[in-house]
């Protein structure tokens, strides 16, 4: 009891303000969530497409882009990053078949007025190609300053600043450098332009950048980032985890040893009270503990895991090697050789072509604003992918490993689903998962329309989205209901941030009585530790 009293007094020193700070930005995170722009507002405001005659096919403006886009890589590698060391606009001739290499991802659409190729190769690299020259595009301040106006339309826009990183991105390396304007308007609206691919990447208001603060910046230690130590990042998280996990547990622990229940008003404590303590925060904490403590125990517990400490978790996603035998490793000439016309006859509302492959099977999918898809008829195009070439694809991918079932889902199950902040555009439906005859009982969810693999779960990652995913985020079950999900967590982190306020105070008064500089005298020390041992 002893050992624990003593890790509990001081583990709480040392992290009661850092617990108050990550309770109460969980609210922030909970609640108010980040503005970046998802794929449904993207699609909303997006440009109708209308193809024209003479726009260049895929292979022409990789063919046309090889040189500079190379350069842009080169550069990106010295500048230690994947989005930095764009340069302007550049049409450089090379060989067409080496440029083809390593291109994943192929959409046509418009950016403002220009028609893009926005490529992805297998470095995960985006670049803009245009689509009638088939220059590499960097979007400048001009350029970037049109894309905003069109976005919100507004007649004029403040323009603040171009930066690498942009609080309350995520994953948003690729996009990176981004130029910055303002609105001037009252609410302080600032929205945000990625200078490599032309996209708005976030719209904020004032108070939404606050909160943005709060629960990105704060909570996930993103501070250390702006001081140069981001390189610490995911170990301060790791270690401010555990021992905040260890504080939790042992109150938990030593709050169900002390308590003795006197039901119905009945006393079990001396001078007739009903818990052990009359001092004000002292009785605060040990309720606020007693009743919250096993899920502020939990919370800290899973942000631990959540860093996945010493690797003991297999990868969220599959390898470069595992998809790249997935899709197969070169562009279907289909793919390489289609060119865009008017003849296409689309309508207003589709605003994106892309392109998806598995092995030698190619399909060009029109995007339309509302997110829905269709199969449009190209020369040497599929016009859906049969389920035996989404087997194979898997099956590529598990080289070696039989396939041990293969069902069409219609609904989530506890392992694919959308969050609170999802749609259906994020986490398509229905989905086939493959489940493989391997030790580690891999499944893959692929969405039939495109090939696109979703989701990969073996299982470790099954024990981690249980251990971690389900206990931080409360995702499963009756708690996907939206209205019951708010409650309960509005409930349980409210007393996280009680139980840490109160022990923000023990802590200062227990610092106070051991710094001997600010020692009170040895009366009124022995007075307090009386009036909270009574």
């Amino acid at each position: 009891m002893s050992i624990l009293l003593f890790l509990h007094r001081w583990v709480g020193v040392v992290l009661a303000l850092f617990m108050l700070v990550w309770f109460s930005t969980g609210l922030s995170i909970a609640f108010i969530g980040s503005p970046t722009i998802d794929r449904a507002q993207r699609l909303a405001h997006a440009a109708a497409l209308a193809p024209q005659d003479g726009w260049l096919s895929l292979g022409e403006a990789l063919s046309a882009s090889a040189s500079a886009r190379a350069q842009a890589s080169k550069a990106s590698r010295e500048a230690g990053g994947m989005g930095g060391g764009m340069g302007h606009a550049r049409h450089e001739h090379s060989g067409g078949a080496k440029s083809e290499r390593g291109v994943v991802d192929a959409r046509l659409l418009r950016v403002g007025d220009e028609p893009i190729w926005l490529i992805e190769d297998d470095a995960s690299r985006r670049f803009a190609l245009s689509a009638t020259n088939g220059a590499l595009i960097a979007f400048d301040q001009q350029a970037a300053e049109r894309i905003a106006r069109d976005w919100l339309g507004a007649p004029s826009l403040l323009y603040l600043d171009t930066v690498d990183t942009a609080i309350g991105l995520r994953n948003a390396e690729t996009l990176k450098p981004f130029h910055r304007f303002a609105t001037g308007d009252a609410a302080g609206t600032q929205i945000i332009v990625s200078a490599r691919t032309g996209e708005v990447a976030q719209v904020a208001t004032r108070v939404e950048r606050a909160f943005v603060y709060a629960g990105n910046w704060l909570h996930l230690f993103r501070w250390l980032d702006a001081l140069g130590a981001g390189d610490y990042r995911r170990d301060a998280l790791t270690y401010a985890g555990f021992f905040a996990a260890i504080g939790a547990f042992s109150g938990v622990v030593i709050g169900w040893i002390k308590w003795k229940p006197g039901f119905f008003g009945r006393p079990t404590y001396a001078r007739g009270r009903t818990q052990p303590y009359r001092e004000s925060w002292l009785k605060y904490h040990f309720w606020a503990g007693l009743i919250g403590g096993a899920f502020a125990f939990g919370w800290a517990a899973s942000g631990f895991l959540s860093t996945n400490p010493g690797q003991i978790f297999s990868q969220a996603t599959a390898s470069r090697e595992e998809l790249a035998r997935y899709r197969g490793v070169a562009l279907p000439q289909a793919i390489v050789d289609w060119r865009p016309s008017a003849a296409l006859g689309l309508s207003t509302d589709v605003v994106e072509l892309a392109w998806s492959r598995l092995g030698e099977e190619a399909l060009l999918i029109a995007q339309s604003r509302d997110g829905a898809r269709r199969a449009v008829a190209a020369p040497g195009a599929v016009a859906g992918l049969a389920e035996d070439a989404l087997l194979a694809a898997a099956h590529r991918l598990k080289e070696g490993v039989a396939i041990a079932s293969a069902e069409t889902l219609a609904e989530y199950d506890s392992y694919y689903f959308a969050n609170h902040r999802q749609t259906a555009l994020d986490k398509p439906l229905p989905v086939l998962r493959v489940d493989f005859a391997d030790a580690e009982r891999t499944s893959l969810y692929i969405d039939p329309a495109d090939g696109r693999l979703l989701a990969k779960f073996d299982t470790s990652r099954r024990v981690y989205r249980w251990l971690y995913s389900a206990v931080h985020h409360w995702d499963f079950g009756w708690f996907r209901n939206h209205w019951l999900w708010w409650g309960w967590m509005g409930v349980w982190v409210s007393f996280g941030v009680a139980l840490s306020a109160s022990a923000v105070v023990l802590a200062w008064r227990r610092l106070r009585r051991s710094l001997p500089v600010a020692a009170p005298a040895s009366g009124e020390r022995r007075a307090r530790r009386a009036a909270q041992t009574a």
